[in-house]
């Protein structure tokens, strides 16, 4: 299921004609142990690199951001129109693998432990107004899915309708550290 979710939302950000490309370089590399592109292997090093030497806790990356997007369009299949903003994107959350004890837009709005602030949006981060929230699918776009007047769907967030809501923040999931106490050496 989590394979289908990622292709999906490549596909979104992408195109749809995108999708055989990238399902035929994911399983590239999955049959032959090797990265999709050379040209990938510099820049995947130096992100390790840098997450080793950060302190900071990991925040989601770009291909967990695409998962809370599947799971963001999944739940457009299957959403209720009665769901308000703040409990619609808390339960993609859980459902994409990523939990947080339950926030409102405003407790969002003004920062929670569980997220942080960033200036530059990428697909998975939270678009955040006082009172409204919503999932970021394409910041090149300025796309986020949220709850809208007529149910779940996708937006701009530059439509004069959210202009005129107020200043627009933008979060990141920060990942939790997992513990490894509990697991038995082999």
């Amino acid at each position: 299921m989590r394979v289908w979710r990622e292709h999906v939302a490549a596909a979104v950000l992408l195109g749809a004609s995108a999708l055989p490309s990238i399902l035929a370089q994911k399983t590239a590399a999955q049959t032959t142990g090797t990265q999709a592109t050379s040209a990938q292997a510099p820049v995947k090093e130096a992100q390790r690199a840098h997450v080793t030497r950060s302190h900071a806790p990991a925040t989601l990356t770009q291909d967990e951001g695409l998962s809370v997007i599947a799971a963001a369009l999944d739940s457009r299949a299957h959403g209720s129109r009665r769901i308000d903003c703040s409990h619609l994107v808390h339960a993609i959350y859980d459902e994409a693998g990523f939990s947080y004890p339950y926030a409102s837009s405003s407790d969002l709005y003004q920062g929670t432990d569980e997220f942080r602030r960033v200036k530059h949006p990428q697909p998975g981060d939270l678009v955040v107004w006082s009172g409204h929230v919503g999932i970021v699918v394409n910041p090149v776009q300025r796309a986020f899915f949220s709850t809208l007047s007529h149910g779940p769907g996708i937006d701009s967030y530059d439509a004069e309708y959210w202009k005129d809501r107020g200043p627009v923040r933008f979060y990141r999931y920060i990942k939790k550290k997992q513990r490894t106490d509990h697991i038995k050496p082999e």
